[in-house]
């Protein structure tokens, strides 16, 4: 039987899947384990009375496991983890902040206006020292396999290159090659296609904070 999960449906296409970071975290999980699921696409302006009982707080991703709904996508990773440990996508304990300062990096430079405040180096820097940590450790985060921390990441990255190409103009350095390597091979996995938002979906979730 697939397991059913509520996903976020795109803003102005609800028949498409929206551009949550934490939804398609999720759903990489699914896929990358191989695990049948129905999704439930769930327009969060327009929520239907089915899923407020279901989800009160109205939040997703939601999944029903064992008969039990659960509403958080950390937790709900774990338990795919002890229910199907193969392939294992646990991250080694000295791996697991490995480049969590670069999304919150990544929001304050798309939020700024003034070029000279250091938020771009900020972000620079961060992406430096995950360019180290690839060509150390590579080519994913813990080594040849792939971990739930690069299945955060690739949301993350994607969301990073479409919103600052878009307002900013901005691209990665060509020397940070170790990290444009990694971002290919999570890009070009066929379930992150699958997966991802359409492009406009992602600008226009940022652009109130780039207007702000």
């Amino acid at each position: 039987m697939a397991l059913e999960i509520c996903v976020e449906a795109a803003v102005s296409a609800p028949n498409i899947l929206g551009d949550c970071l934490f939804c398609q975290r999720v759903l990489l999980s699914l896929e990358e384990k191989k695990i049948p699921y129905k999704s439930h696409l769930i327009s969060l302006g327009d929520k239907p009375q089915w899923f407020l009982e279901i989800s009160p707080e109205g939040k997703v991703p939601v999944v029903k496991i064992d008969d039990k709904l659960v509403a958080d996508s950390d937790v709900i990773v774990g338990i795919l983890e002890e229910k199907k440990p193969e392939p294992p996508l646990a991250i080694p304990l000295e791996f697991a902040s490995v480049g969590s300062k670069i999304f919150p990096s990544f929001v304050k430079f798309l939020k700024s206006k003034d070029p000279s405040d250091g938020t771009e180096q900020a972000l620079l820097e961060e992406l430096k020292a995950l360019n180290g940590h690839l060509k150390a450790h590579g080519p994913f985060i813990a080594g040849e396999k792939i971990t739930v921390v690069d299945l955060s990441f690739a949301p993350n990255l994607y969301h990073l290159e479409v919103a600052l190409g878009h307002f900013k103009n901005w691209t990665i350095p060509d020397n940070l090659t170790h990290v444009l390597n990694y971002i290919k091979l999570l890009f070009s996995r066929e379930y992150f296609k699958k997966t991802k938002a359409v492009e406009e979906h992602v600008i226009a979730r940022w652009k109130p904070k780039v207007n702000a």
